[in-house]
């Protein structure tokens, strides 16, 4: 086991030295005779010299990826050599566990759900005491600024980083509005955890096999939530907003399972990057207005033939606002409406693929060409401020650690408080089922990750399907168009429908 640690930039006259006096006592704050940690005592440990930088021991995965690759050829986390013992100094936004508490009684108040933030990492089986919460946050948040190459910070904080190694262990960090942290360390390798995570990907992409998703989904929740389930019970949790570690940031959480049903059965969902790089300011979005936009048709893409009807429905009989579709859906278009109208809520029903490698690899396409992720916030979403970015057609290199980034870390990017994409590209009929879904239950819930919560549960129960060239929701039926009525009736039970799309950013 190795241990780095990484301090923040040096201010006015402190040495280093002194922030490594500084940073001793947040190591002691968590020790196994913490009450609120779960997990094995270890023998004390010091912090290695440091050591020269060596080469990579793999060659970079190329660019395009396919939507999953297998264990054969996807890098693991520590295949990478560790890094020198002190780095580069990094910015890092400080956010203390009260903050934290702050932000979860807020919402609580403002929109009468409960919510958990669970932090989900990987640690040396044999390390003593766990990373605090501050640490972990430390952490998380700079795992995304350095992928995302956003350079704002306010104030510092030191993370603490392990070189990943395929023994380490999974800890749970769960923290609510009221009651103490809760620790749980689950006595399973990383390797174990990532083999698992792979065969659900696999699964839950192949609908050809109908159950095949089931015992990863089920695994996965035996690791992850139930040894949560007394204190969430305990507490009325209703939303459970994840922050996870490299290599888990592409599960499809909604299809973990407990045997009788899904977790949404219970809870809202979402994914968060840090919980220092998301607004978690409350907005109440059933008054603002959606500005969607899409192509049917693309010279260097696969069609889709969806899009027309998804915007059509959307602008003119679910949600006050105005669509504009093919030759009209360019960057300028975008940012010149917006101007005029301050859209709060942004639909962009086209492709959009994270890919492996810098920002710069990714792209959101539009009419007249992609648009990189390192050059999204040329969208100007922060000015006026968009609540809600959703992208109906997106993919991820599935496994790969640093296409994960780029998901997770879409709404910080963009600038948005919240974004809602999919991992994989889902049907046409999937899609326009979900997004109807969406937006119906968009106007009656208080928060957004329930209204995914409640489209995905609509599919997920056989109530959104297409029958008799018809689209059937829990709200109404509505007509389908000539393409997709040739696609005849589909029931889009299997989670490979609606297990894709994923909040991102505040759920709330």
């Amino acid at each position: 086991m190795k241990l780095l640690y990484v301090f923040p930039v040096l201010l006015g006259g402190l040495t280093a030295w002194s922030l490594v006096q500084g940073y001793q006592p947040l190591l002691s704050q968590v020790s196994p005779s913490d009450p609120s940690f779960s997990g094995p005592s270890s023998p004390s440990f010091s912090e290695p010299s440091p050591s020269p930088i060596p080469s990579p021991i793999f060659t970079p995965a190329p660019t395009s990826t396919p939507p999953f690759e297998s264990d054969s050829n996807r890098p693991q986390p520590w295949q990478y050599r560790p890094r020198p013992t002190l780095q580069t100094p990094v910015f890092v936004p400080t956010l203390q566990q009260e903050d934290a508490r702050n932000i979860l009684e807020e919402i609580s108040e403002e929109t009468g759900v409960n919510p958990a933030i669970i932090y989900i990492n990987f640690v040396p089986g044999q390390l003593a005491y766990s990373p605090n919460f501050e640490q972990r946050e430390a952490q998380v948040t700079r795992d995304f600024l350095g992928h995302l190459n956003i350079t704002e910070a306010q104030e510092t904080s030191p993370s603490i980083t392990f070189s990943p190694q395929p023994d380490d262990q999974l800890e749970i960090l769960m923290l609510t509005a009221q009651g103490d942290a809760v620790r749980k360390r689950v006595p399973v390798t990383r390797e174990t955890v990532l083999a698992q995570g792979d065969e659900l990907r696999r699964a839950v992409t192949n609908p050809g096999r109908a159950t095949a998703f089931l015992a990863p989904a089920q695994q996965f929740y035996r690791w992850l939530v139930e040894p949560l389930l007394e204190d969430l019970e305990a507490r009325n949790i209703e939303n459970l907003v994840f922050i996870l570690d490299e290599g888990l940031r592409s599960l499809p959480l909604a299809t973990l399972h407990d045997g009788e049903g899904f977790i949404i059965e219970n809870y809202s969902v979402g994914l968060m990057p840090s919980l220092a790089l998301t607004d978690t300011r409350y907005v109440n979005i059933q008054n603002l207005q959606v500005l969607a936009m899409g192509a049917a048709e693309f010279a260097t893409q696969d069609p889709l033939p969806g899009v027309p009807l998804e915007l059509e429905l959307i602008t003119e009989q679910l949600w006050p606002g105005r669509f504009l579709l093919n030759q009209d859906f360019t960057v300028r278009n975008l940012t010149e409406i917006r101007q005029q109208t301050p859209y709060g809520i942004v639909h962009l029903g086209t492709h959009g693929e994270f890919q492996s490698g810098s920002p710069e690899n990714s792209f959101i396409q539009f009419s007249d060409g992609p648009l990189r992720l390192d050059a999204i916030r040329r969208l100007g979403f922060n000015n006026p401020p968009v609540e809600l970015l959703v992208l109906s057609a997106c993919r991820t290199a599935l496994g790969d650690t640093e296409a994960e980034l780029g998901f997770a870390g879409l709404a910080a990017k963009a600038g948005v408080k919240t974004a809602l994409g999919s991992l994989w590209y889902v049907s046409d009929a999937g899609t326009l089922a979900f997004m109807v879904s969406f937006y119906e239950q968009l106007r009656q819930v208080p928060i957004k990750a329930e209204a995914l919560r409640q489209a995905q549960l609509a599919m997920a129960q056989g109530q959104a399907r297409l029958e008799g060239g018809q689209l059937v929701t829990p709200e109404g039926t509505f007509p389908l168009t000539p393409e997709l009525v040739a696609l005849g009736d589909r029931e889009l039970t299997h989670p490979y429908y609606w297990s894709a799309f994923t909040m991102i950013g505040s759920p709330w």
